[in-house]
């Protein structure tokens, strides 16, 4: 009866369009303890002083059974946000109390039954509310499902959080109109709604929305955990209604806990060791108030000399406890009431068996949920369907559009006569083509590091999944461009009209934006920040280009070894190869015939059969190897704790 009625309460999902069957998980946290290491401040010529560490979080304890939800309340800086992290084993560093799921630890097989929203909602901004369900419906859900079921499932999960409007419509970003915050938000937890996970954790889900939606938000959570799942947020300031919706409350400040127990209780705790309400107010507020230090006239010290106070600040203006060492020791005095009253309750909860017979379900969560190839599908198509915005956004057609146009024009029908010319040429193509993808792989990187790490702490995926789809899915819109450029500027300046020069030279310019694309992709994995990354990049370009032979072509000794591993100049040889053979000669001047292979500019860069053999080795060397650093910088991106 009890399980007809929970259907009529949702009609749209039922219970074997889930996953999995849901696994209740019991949450407990003892003593938990996280420090960091502090670097004092020093300029170029202060003395280095040793390093300290910074208690973040002081001994927190508390437990969550399936069917509550758990609110952890303070100011910002309290420690809400790196509790949560720790609690959802995404947490490294100096890290140490028991923290464990069913009275067991963390391991990947619980990281795949465990839902996490972070506060910032990391969604691709040109993919559809539906397409963004269905993708991860693909990717996280088990291979026994078909897609037919798994594109079902996430019809049910869009009907059930209420975004049928919206559907159809992109989630849209900072500069890109789309979803509004609340929609957007509510797609962040249907991701996690997709596996139906028995632990769901959720950074700040009401931050920047109005009441009405943030209510809604909340209502949902509290529906999600009756269903025998257990709900854990951090949550900044809620209203009064939301907040008696929480079962449970965990206050904290500057890292150490006020308060842990039934939402219900925590204003007749707070009143049995001193601090009582004098006035009808949010209960919210007068947590933060509390976890603040600030105590003036809305609540008071239960002792005659803080009611006369507290009646002196309503008529005088006078506050009880404004000051900085009065606000310390209200801290003081609530975290000392902890322990003494608090904690031993605690203690006693964390003694109640938590451990469910799961070691069935464990080892059929064992693994990964789908095939390599099944991840390598979903996410090529995924990729091609966000990022060809980008790629054939209407600015950057045009931008390589204009400039094959202008390099025809001035370079208009020019003849091997005019040779200096035609190497300068050759010289500026393998240059553009060697700066422009770079720079478009060099923010590839760090803007996919965000969804990186929270799809890969969720065990979506492999990364060497993502890593071929991204190299592979870039290919058809990183080689169109330059094929147009160079189809549109060789007949306009009229280099060799046969058709084995032409190809021959369209393949060394594919090749050698694949190349620089793979160096764009690494300096961006190895860096992680755009402006470091494109300064970097910058440099290693000129660099590239100074030493390829073209403009200096009598290098000093000590720095004439960049030309062995710069891609100008092994592009440029083979540039020049698909245009000269190694015996043409070409009208000089004064009725004389001068060899192509003798021009100083020519000269310096060499046309010869085993140069142009050792080009292509070099640059098959710099493609593989500048594709491999990228794999392995990205091998630290989104490793947690097992």
């Amino acid at each position: 009866m009890a399980d007809l009625e929970a259907q009529n309460r949702h009609p749209q999902i039922s219970p074997p369009i889930f996953a999995r069957a849901n696994i209740p998980l019991t949450l407990k946290f003892d003593e938990v303890v996280y420090k960091i290491r502090i670097q004092p401040a020093g300029g170029l010529f202060k003395k280095k002083t040793k390093s300290e560490k910074r208690v973040i979080l002081n001994g927190v304890s508390g437990s969550v059974f399936p069917g509550e939800m758990l609110a952890m309340l303070g100011p910002s800086g309290s420690g809400k946000t790196t509790l949560l992290t720790a609690l959802g084993g995404r947490l490294g560093g100096d890290l140490t109390g028991n923290i464990t799921y069913n009275d067991r630890p963390f391991s990947n097989a619980m990281k795949r039954n465990i839902g996490f929203v972070t506060q910032d909602d990391v969604l691709y901004p040109n993919l559809t509310v539906t397409e963004t369900l269905v993708y991860t419906a693909l990717l996280r859900l088990p291979h026994s499902f078909t897609k037919a079921e798994k594109a079902e499932h996430a019809e049910a999960v869009i009907a059930h959080l209420g975004l049928t409007r919206c559907r159809n419509s992109i989630i849209g970003g900072p500069f890109l109109r789309g979803v509004s915050g609340g929609e957007r938000k509510r797609v962040s937890i249907g991701q996690e709604m997709l596996i139906n996970p028995s632990l769901l954790f959720l950074d700040e889900p009401t931050s920047g929305l109005d009441s009405t939606t943030a209510q809604k938000i909340v209502s949902t959570l509290w529906e999600l955990a009756n269903g025998a799942r257990t709900v854990v947020m951090t949550i900044h300031q809620p209203s009064s209604r939301l907040f008696y919706m929480f079962h449970k409350v965990l206050l904290m400040s500057e890292g150490n806990p006020l308060y842990f127990g039934k939402g219900a209780d925590v204003l007749t705790y707070f009143s049995s060791v001193g601090f009582s309400l004098s006035v009808a107010m949010n209960p919210a507020d007068f947590l933060l108030d509390l976890a603040n230090g600030w105590c003036n006239s809305l609540f008071f010290f239960l002792d005659l000399a803080s009611v006369l106070e507290s009646i002196a600040f309503f008529f005088v203006g006078v506050a009880t406890a404004d000051t900085n060492e009065d606000q310390e020791a209200v801290k003081q005095s609530l975290v000392k009431a902890y322990k003494t009253q608090l904690s031993k309750v605690v203690k006693m909860e964390l003694a109640v068996d938590g451990s469910l017979h799961t070691s069935s379900n464990d080892r059929m969560l064992k693994g990964w949920s789908n095939t390599w190839l099944d991840q390598f599908s979903v996410l090529l198509r995924r990729g091609i369907k966000e990022r060809k915005h980008q790629f054939f956004s209407t600015i950057k057609i045009v931008q390589v559009l204009i400039v094959a146009f202008l390099i025809g024009i001035y370079w208009w029908q020019s003849t091997i006569n005019h040779l200096q010319d035609q190497v300068g040429l050759l010289f500026f193509i393998s240059n553009f083509w060697g700066l422009y993808p770079l720079f478009q792989a060099l923010f590839t990187i760090p803007k996919e590091r965000m969804m990186l790490t929270k799809e890969r702490t969720s065990g979506m995926y492999r990364l060497s999944s993502f890593f071929m789809a991204l190299t592979i899915g870039d290919l058809p819109m990183e080689l169109v461009l330059p094929t147009v450029f160079y189809a549109i500027v060789y007949w306009m300046a009229g280099l060799k009209p046969t058709a084995g020069a032409f190809f021959s030279g369209l393949f060394v310019i594919l090749y050698n934006v694949l190349i620089s694309q793979g160096l764009g992709l690494a300096i961006g994995a190895v860096v992680m920040d755009q402006q470091t990354a494109t300064t970097f990049g910058s440099v290693i370009m000129l660099a590239f280009g100074l030493g390829s032979g073209f403009y200096v072509q009598h290098v000093p000794v000590f720095i004439a070894w960049v030309k062995y591993i710069s891609i100008n100049q092994y592009s440029l040889k083979l540039l020049l190869a698909s245009q000269y053979k190694y015996d043409q000669t070409y009208d000089c001047g004064m009725n004389k015939t001068c060899l192509v292979r003798d021009f100083p500019s020519v000269k310096s860069v060499g046309i010869s059969t085993s140069g142009t053999i050792l080009s292509v080795g070099a640059m098959a060397v710099m493609l593989v190897f500048y594709r491999l650093v990228t794999y392995l910088a990205l091998m630290r991106v989104g490793v947690t704790r097992n």
